[in-house]
């Protein structure tokens, strides 16, 4: 299937154009709410005063359609996507539409993240008929659900050549009366090849590609893709895309002597440090946005994605493993702090996003892109007055924060990045030299420059606490919050940070409260926070999909290897069990996105593509690799080898559009090292055995504690355990292949050359 990373409506941009027949905020909030009302959703709940006839995705919806004999009008979306938030205001807050959808449509309002699996469906669609997709997406569907026209944005009404909303109605409605049965026969046929084209099975006897050479193709497609001078893969828009980075420091790790190895490298180390100096990384506020509109990294998307900060935490902590730069360490740090604050729970769990639209700080009522993020001139000269003692030409803090970051007068935003004049006058903070060049313009020490530009941004930072908040999306999903889990863990295993990895258990320990279903042994999807900031379900709890428990797992795994708690290990054997029970595909191999059992999904996906998100068919290669060599299970090796084979056209043809199932190819072609430690977990020779293995990035390794305690839990599943023992009552390492281990080691420098062997 193909798969678009959330250009939230590339092609709707150019299609933006009035907002004639807007609706009115105070007639909004007198409104009683619909349907939608009810729900959990941020984003549902944004419509429940529409003036339109909602349903929640639902058998009453289906019933209704079929009652009365109507189209759907299906309307997916999210919380924090800004073009959603235009065509609600200048559409389904028009009372004249409203009436139109209500009268003619049985109307459906859909939240991607909270049913990811009706959103691929309609996707797939819209994408092989329009060539195009995003969201705010809609779709007209038949009353058992099959789709027959869809689109993305839509003006309400007629612009240019455009046709708009209203008129689209008009036309469907008339269709829908003389040529019914032509809109149907059409629809399915579009379905039946859809569901041919987008079938991954493994051919009798196919084994996977060899993952050399799968991997060095996935480089060079991505070295042809590569902007040397900012960074990244492709001119603009620009997307952060850690798969990429991640599968590029793997492939160094096994080529590092080669050329390709070196480049492979300079491109990830580049493209991170000119993320973190741009705009797209947030000086003030911590965390990262979610893309650049031009190629430097300077004017971003402004909304905030949980799963970005969760993958580039991990990526950054991997650069400085690669690297040692303490550069990378800092911004992995800086984008916990970020999530700490602003996006967690008291519960543990992990809110989903920060829009990108608030209300201006000066006032107003209609709200802007950025507005919460940015500054003007004036802004920054009164808040930072003072003279610097020593400075050239009597500088203030201003003059030399602003010189920093790019500050101009006019403002530093390109007009070409703002085709709404949202950011006129106002600044995008991007960081234009060095401290060192900086510190030299003005005559002035590196330590002081330091310590002025950290207290310029902790004042800049109290200003915005002031400002009016963009809206926070206050879902929390399992899928999103795994991936967070492995962020906290991966960077507290580390840098040997104890708050961070107590914040990873905390969020394991939501993640089993709130949202294991032990009676019926399954994952839930989602939680929402309720108005008391307690922890709710929703009124039909939606059954976990295959990322739920692929992001878990790894999760999981992460914690394991951070803490050595085996508790967290038994618990992503049993996820994994429930996965393989509930969407493996026995015939073809490979997992389905979600369950394949569901009448109201009528295409059984499973998604090729590592896109913002990596596919959790990518993911779960690795996990069933890794758990096999916990578990002693050759089954899951051998599944893993099963679920690469159904992806071979994919990975040989066009690896780049899978680079993390390439990393799980890799792993599986150089057997990973188990790294065993014999010692007591908190003793302080255990502690630099551990934090040595720590300190280095070795993608294809499992690493285990052996405490001696053999009836405990990997002892039971690796009997070979209990022939490991301590050299001399010292705490000690093994590393091994399928447990043929090499000589043990005691002293951490041996362990680093045995490991970098």
């Amino acid at each position: 299937c193909i798969y678009v990373c959330v250009w939230e409506c590339s092609a709707c941009l150019n299609m933006a154009s009035g907002s004639e027949g807007a609706g009115n905020p105070p007639t909004k909030l007198q409104r009683p709410p619909n349907r939608l009302g009810l729900e959990k959703s941020s984003y549902l709940l944004q419509h429940a005063h529409n003036p339109v006839d909602w349903y929640p995705w639902g058998q009453e919806a289906f019933d209704k359609a079929k009652q009365e004999d109507k189209p759907i009008f299906l309307s997916v979306g999210y919380s924090t996507c800004h073009w959603c938030h235009v065509m609600e205001r200048e559409s389904f807050e028009d009372e004249e539409i409203g009436k139109i959808l209500s009268d003619n449509f049985v109307c459906i309002k859909v939240d991607r993240e909270e049913r990811p699996d009706v959103d691929k469906v309609y996707m797939t669609f819209v994408q092989a008929t329009s060539g195009g997709g995003g969201w705010p997406m809609s779709v007209w569907l038949t009353p058992d659900l099959r789709p027959f026209l869809g689109g993305t944005y839509f003006p309400p009404r007629d612009s240019g050549r455009r046709p708009g909303l209203k008129t689209v109605l008009a036309r469907i409605m008339e269709q829908w009366v003389d040529n019914r049965d032509g809109l149907e026969s059409s629809g399915e046929r579009v379905l039946e090849a859809l569901k041919k084209g987008t079938s991954i099975a493994t051919n009798p006897g196919e084994t996977p590609p060899p993952a050399p050479d799968v991997a060095y193709r996935c480089f060079a497609q991505l070295a042809h893709s590569y902007e040397e001078e900012y960074g990244g893969f492709r001119d603009s828009p620009k997307f952060p895309s850690p798969v990429n980075l991640m599968f590029l420091m793997s492939f160094w790790s096994v080529n590092r002597s080669s050329s390709e190895g070196a480049e492979a490298l300079q491109m990830t180390l580049h493209t991170l440090r000119m993320m973190a100096l741009g705009g797209i990384h947030d000086h003030v506020g911590q965390g990262f946005h979610r893309y650049s509109t031009d190629s430097s990294w300077h004017v971003p998307h402004f909304e905030k994605m949980l799963y970005d900060q969760a993958q580039l935490a991990v990526a950054y902590v991997t650069a400085y493993q690669v690297s040692g730069e303490q550069v990378f360490s800092d911004v992995a740090q800086d984008i916990l702090l970020y999530v700490s604050r602003d996006l967690s729970d008291k519960s543990g769990g992990f809110y989903s996003a920060e829009d990108a639209d608030s209300l201006p700080a000066l006032g107003g009522t209609e709200k802007r892109e950025g507005a919460f993020c940015v500054w003007t001139w004036l802004e920054i000269r009164e808040l930072l007055p003072a003279v610097v003692d020593g400075a050239t030409g009597g500088a203030t803090e201003a003059d030399i924060f602003m010189h920093h970051y790019g500050v101009k007068e006019q403002g530093n935003v390109d007009p070409e990045q703002d085709p709404h004049g949202e950011l006129q006058g106002q600044n995008v903070l991007i960081v234009r030299y060095s401290v060192e060049l900086t510190a030299a313009r003005f005559a002035l020490t590196v330590e002081k420059v330091s310590k002025l530009l950290a207290s310029a941004r902790a004042k800049m930072a109290e200003v915005r606490k002031s400002r009016p908040a963009p809206h926070l999306d206050t879902k929390m999903l399992a899928s999103w919050n795994g991936l967070m889990l492995s962020g906290f863990a991966r960077v507290g295993s580390v840098l040997d940070d104890k708050a961070l990895l107590e914040r990873a258990v905390h969020a394991a320990r939501f993640l089993k409260e709130h949202l294991w279903d032990a009676e019926r042994q399954i994952i839930l999807h989602s939680c929402y926070r309720g108005d008391e900031m307690e922890v709710e379900q929703g009124v039909s709890p939606i059954a976990g999909f295959l990322d739920d428990y692929a992001f878990v797992i790894c999760g999981l795994l992460d914690l394991y290897e951070a803490t050595l708690e085996t508790d967290w290990l038994r618990w992503a054997e049993e996820l994994q069990e429930r996965q393989d029970h509930l969407l493996w595909d026995a015939e073809g191999g490979g997992y389905y996105c979600s369950n394949p059992a569901d009448p109201t999904i009528l295409l059984r996906l499973k998604q090729d593509q590592d896109g913002a998100e990596p596919s959790p068919n990518s993911v779960s290669s690795l996990n069933l690799l890794r758990l096999s060599h916990y578990t002693g299970r050759k089954d899951w090796s051998q599944r893993s080898q099963q679920l690469l084979a159904a992806f071979s056209d994919r990975l040989t043809r066009v690896p780049i559009a899978l680079p993390e199932m390439v990393r799980g190819s890799m792993a599986n072609h150089y057997t990973p090292k188990q790294v065993v430690i014999c010692g007591e977990r908190d003793a302080p020779d255990t502690s630099v055995l551990l934090a040595t293995v720590n300190s280095l990035f070795l993608p294809h390794k499992v690493l285990m504690l052996a405490n001696g305690e053999t009836e405990g839990y990997l002892y039971q599943r690796l009997p070979v355990l209990s022939s490991l023992t301590r050299l001399e009552g010292r705490a000690t390492a093994y590393v091994c292949e399928d447990f043929t281990c090499a000589l043990p080691v005691a002293d951490p420098q041996e362990l680093r050359t045995l490991l970098l062997a």
